[in-house]
């Protein structure tokens, strides 16, 4: 779009140095991108038993995988062409571009814009397969070239009384402005609440008092893990609030590890107060030019679908792991404020997911058992630690985000913006 209002722009470019929390977020990103890509025909279309059949048509063949393939031009003068004997049911579209540059391609219903598949960057001279199982109804191939408007091919009706499968209509990034907007605001209030409560903290360790540290310690770290969808545009600020370092002997000792996690490592290894009060001070401060310099920070519409994926992921990663344990014992709190850091990002793109993912019902329900289980592992003011399950509760939990992921991938795919002109 040719302006953004303000609050938003893109994101930073990943900071380097492997012991930055933020350089795995990023790798999360990346990880969750290549899932929505692998998902896309999991949301666009669906799986169906249409019985293979040889066919004589033109344009169609019976080859190795069964299923009946139609041989379809892609180019502005081409888009669609090739088409000429639509049949329901489970087939593939052999894409064929033959123009000089690279396209996406959509086939899409002309009437309503709604995807069934798609296949993004296909190279001139080059034939990618677009599996679909397509039900009675109307179709057309929209194909998108850098630098040209798009162009949409014939409208072809395949014929009969078969239901169409899933679709998705496509997002734009003004869709996605009013739910980031909304978003960053909260995440406004919650960096107030963590410099509230990492002033505590160090107050605390000023005179003394490491028991009460330790309480405030996981109050201000579970405010921190709830803001997951914006670590991006925290830029350096995650590395110095929540960095780690290598679980190696003296690892800790680095004077570049910094954050809640050295203060973790002080308050749960037997470090004195005195000794605190240095890293305790460095975690206050950089709260606190978090907080002076976020109205002036923007994030990307275009990445918030991707954020509920990326913050769970993590979590299974490095929390149900324990990886970044440095001595409380708490991963399975945290993952718990990062199922909270997910619902945050889903509340608000949920009036543009509902209509398009069928699946919401058991997104949520995913979300919910993913939740009552880690809930049950708390008892008081105490969690769990992870290395304290039994073997049966971890592969409950396990499960549970095993199975929140597969339902949060198809969010990703559904919240790719789209070009669809």
């Amino acid at each position: 779009m040719s302006a953004e209002p303000d609050g938003i722009e893109a994101p930073p470019p990943p900071p380097s140095g492997p012991r930055l929390r933020t350089g795995r977020r990023w790798q999360v990103v990346a990880a969750a991108a290549a899932v929505a890509a692998a998902v896309t025909a999991t949301v666009l279309v669906a799986a169906s038993g249409g019985s293979p059949k040889d066919d004589a048509e033109a344009g169609a063949t019976a080859p190795a995988d069964g299923l009946r393939h139609t041989a379809i031009e892609i180019s502005p003068g081409t888009c669609g062409s090739g088409w000429s004997a639509p049949k329901p049911g489970r087939q593939v579209f052999d894409l064929h571009n033959t123009s000089d540059t690279a396209s996406e391609v959509y086939l899409d219903d002309p009437r309503t814009g709604k995807i069934f598949g798609e296949v993004d960057g296909l190279a001139p001279g080059t034939t990618r397969p677009l599996t679909v199982d397509l039900g009675s109804g109307s179709y057309a191939f929209k194909c998108l070239q850098n630098d040209t408007d798009a162009v949409t091919g014939p409208t072809v009706v395949v014929p009969g009384k078969q239901p169409q499968g899933p679709a998705a209509a496509p997002v734009n990034q003004h869709d996605l402005i009013p739910p980031t907007l909304d978003y960053q605001k909260w995440v406004g209030g919650r960096i107030d609440e963590l410099a509230a409560g990492t002033t505590k903290l160090e107050a605390d360790i000023d005179r003394g008092d490491l028991a009460a540290a330790r309480t405030d310690w996981l109050t201000a770290h579970l405010v921190y893990e709830r803001m997951g969808a914006a670590y991006d545009t925290f830029g350096d600020a995650d590395g110095l609030i929540n960095g780690t370092v290598a679980r190696t002997p003296g690892a800790e000792k680095d004077p570049g590890f910094t954050g809640f996690h050295r203060v973790e490592y002080g308050l749960w290894h037997g470090e004195s107060a005195a000794s605190l009060r240095a890293p305790a001070a460095a975690l206050a401060r950089a709260v606190a030019d978090l907080e002076a310099g976020w109205p002036d920070q923007r994030m990307d519409p275009a990445a918030m679908g991707l954020r509920a994926h990326e913050i769970v992921e993590n979590a299974e990663q490095f929390e149900l792991t324990a990886r970044t344990d440095y001595g409380s014992g708490t991963n399975l709190a945290t993952a718990r404020a990062n199922l909270d850091g997910a619902l945050a990002i889903l509340t608000r793109l949920r009036a543009l997911l509902v209509p398009r993912d069928p699946a919401v019902a058991q997104l949520d329900a995913a979300l919910d058992r993913a939740r009552r289980d880690l809930d049950a592992q708390h008892h008081g003011a105490a969690w769990t630690p992870v290395g304290k399950l039994t073997l049966s509760q971890r592969e409950r939990i396990d499960a549970d985000f095993g199975d929140l992921l597969e339902q949060l991938a198809p969010v990703a795919t559904i919240f790719e913006v789209r070009r669809t002109a």
